[in-house]
């Protein structure tokens, strides 16, 4: 144990030296910088932080860094905490420079290696150790021969042996207290929950009693609404028998009225059509309509109010006829009118005729004379036009000679100015070229240096991914009988057994239970459930054979099941 802690001591101290004097740290700035930026990128960190922040001897940042990678080492995460640090190099940039070895590609692979500490099982000490001062020498003497100790063998043996034991006791009083300080910790917590625990079963106590009672005395009032209702109902049917009667004889008096209102409307309408037709007639012939007037009035002394309407509008259809006897006036004197106008414009048109005559004759002799001296003015432009076009061909022709001519002689000074730069650019074309053939050449040697590193670098990486995957497996396995574990502590401690008399419904149909419909126990959370609700088994961290578990355990153990599968 004392060569292990020894050991423990010179790894902490490798990693520690190598982080300080290969990382180019500005003057500023100490190791704990980058270290606290760790809880940031991995949530997990935050408990060694915590801690490292509570230790009442650390004074100053390197003590702190110091405590914080044995907590890492302890917790087997150094090399997770490492990598999310070196992934991030924007971050890396405020503590180290560009040439440091934490920025370039050989971090990385160092922090790959640290990963085989993970194996090691350290329990290192953080609290009774002076961190904040430099790191002593490991004293390895007494692991060396010496002449002068050689006879002596014997008593070094047992003085090794002795020292040995005594570290290991040391330790294992050490773990024996941590583990005593955890377990007074836990029995407090357990205490603290359990007197919470009677107090709410008192108070839920109390609540049943409460809600019993106002169950009792809601029961006594529904009896008594119900007596109420069935009374209310009773004399509410002899009233709406009664009023039954009273309304079929009311029904019968109304229909009966109804029928003679309906015979005089009858009547009424027919005595009306008779005396729209009179007025029709009285209209054509007034005289007659005078001695209807008059029997009329004799027969209908008791329809008065109708016959002063029927007057109204006689005297409105009398004015209807005045207006329309004055606008057939109007009218004959405006046709009289018009039909003058109209003769007045039959001669008019007349006039404009003959004078249309004329002016068509006389626009047909300016045609004419127009059509003979267009013809004129063709055939001496078109003379004028061959003339034209004959001294313009042999301009043009002389002027293409002018221009070919010019032409020629441009092309050929370019092309004597593009040869000779052409020369030029191929003797510099020349000169480049053999320096990037020099160039190639170093760079193909460089290129199978490099090639054979990076073969070289590819099987080391190979192998240690391997290394990796096997740990992973392991790691994986060992986190899913963690949470099996877990999972039966939350069974045993925070999960309550419903008694079968607290539940009379389903807890996820909500459906009342009965003699046909019975309670199932839910061996995962402790509720109580239909069968319906509650046809599924599985195998539990608490019994490894299969036991009843109600529908949204089972989904939930299932879906946990299908996501820690690698």
């Amino acid at each position: 144990s004392h060569e292990l802690n020894n050991l423990n001591c010179q790894l902490n101290y490798f990693v520690f030296l190598f982080l300080v004097r290969k990382s180019f740290l500005s003057y500023n700035k100490t190791i704990w910088g980058p270290l606290e930026l760790v809880e940031k990128l991995y949530p997990e960190a935050e408990e060694i932080a915590a801690s490292v922040r509570d230790l009442p001897g650390l004074k100053t940042p390197l003590g702190r860094a110091r405590a914080w990678l044995r907590l890492a080492l302890m917790q087997k995460k150094m090399a997770d905490y490492l990598r999310c640090l070196i992934i991030q190099r924007d971050l890396l940039s405020e503590f180290y420079e560009y040439h440091a070895l934490m920025m370039e590609e050989e971090g990385a692979v160092i922090v790959g290696l640290l990963v085989g500490l993970n194996v090691i099982d350290a329990n290192l000490c953080v609290k009774g150790e002076d961190l904040d001062s430099q790191v002593g020498v490991i004293d390895f003497s007494m692991y060396l021969k010496n002449e002068d100790d050689i006879g002596s063998k014997e008593r070094n043996v047992q003085i090794a042996a002795i020292l040995d034991q005594k570290n290991y006791v040391e330790e294992l009083n050490r773990q024996l207290n941590s583990t005593v300080s955890s377990l007074h910790t836990r029995v407090d917590s357990l205490e603290k929950s359990n007197t919470k625990l009677i107090e709410e079963l008192a108070i839920a106590k109390n609540n049943i009693i409460k809600l019993q009672e106002e169950n009792h005395q809601l029961r006594s009032e529904n009896t008594l609404i119900l007596m109420k209702t069935q009374h209310h109902l009773e004399v509410t049917k002899v009233d709406v028998e009664a009023e039954l009667q009273t309304y079929r004889h009311s029904r019968q008096g109304l229909d009966e009225m109804y029928n003679e209102a309906r015979r005089q409307l009858r009547e009424e309408s027919q005595l009306r059509q008779d005396i729209e037709n009179e007025l029709m007639v009285q209209v054509s012939m007034k005289h007659e309509i005078e001695l209807a007037m008059k029997l009329l009035e004799k027969d209908i002394h008791e329809k008065q109010d109708t016959l002063i309407g029927l007057r109204h509008q006689l005297d409105e259809v009398k004015a209807i006829n005045i207006e329309m006897y004055q606008k057939l006036q109007v009218s004959e004197d405006a046709m009289k009118e018009k039909n003058e106008i109209i003769g007045r414009l039959e001669d008019k048109t007349n006039q404009i005729t003959a004078t249309m005559k004329q002016l068509e004759q006389r626009l047909q002799q300016a045609e004419k004379s127009q059509v003979e001296a267009e013809k004129e003015d063709k055939k001496f432009k078109q003379e004028c036009m061959s003339k034209s076009e004959n001294l313009q061909k042999e301009i043009s022709r002389k002027e293409k000679q002018l221009v070919q001519l010019e032409t020629d002689l441009k092309i050929e000074k370019e092309w004597r100015q593009t040869l000779e730069d052409d020369l030029q650019k191929e003797k510099e074309t020349l000169s480049h070229l053999r320096v990037e053939t020099q160039q190639i050449i170093c760079l193909k040697k460089e290129f199978l240096k490099l090639q054979d590193k990076n073969r070289q670098l590819k099987k080391i990486c190979h192998d240690q991914e391997e290394a990796l995957q096997e740990l992973a497996c392991k790691l994986s396995e060992s986190k899913l009988k963690i949470e099996d574990i877990k999972e039966a502590n939350k069974a045993l401690q925070g999960q309550v057994w419903l008694k079968d008399k607290e539940a009379t419904h389903c807890k996820l149909c909500e459906k009342e239970f009965s003699l046909s419909k019975r309670k199932h126990h839910c061996r995962n959370c402790g509720e109580i459930f239909c069968n319906a609700c509650s046809d599924n088994e599985l195998p539990l961290p608490s019994s490894p054979k299969p036991v009843r578990v109600c529908d949204s355990c089972h989904a939930f153990l299932i879906q946990r099941c299908s996501s820690n599968m690698p």
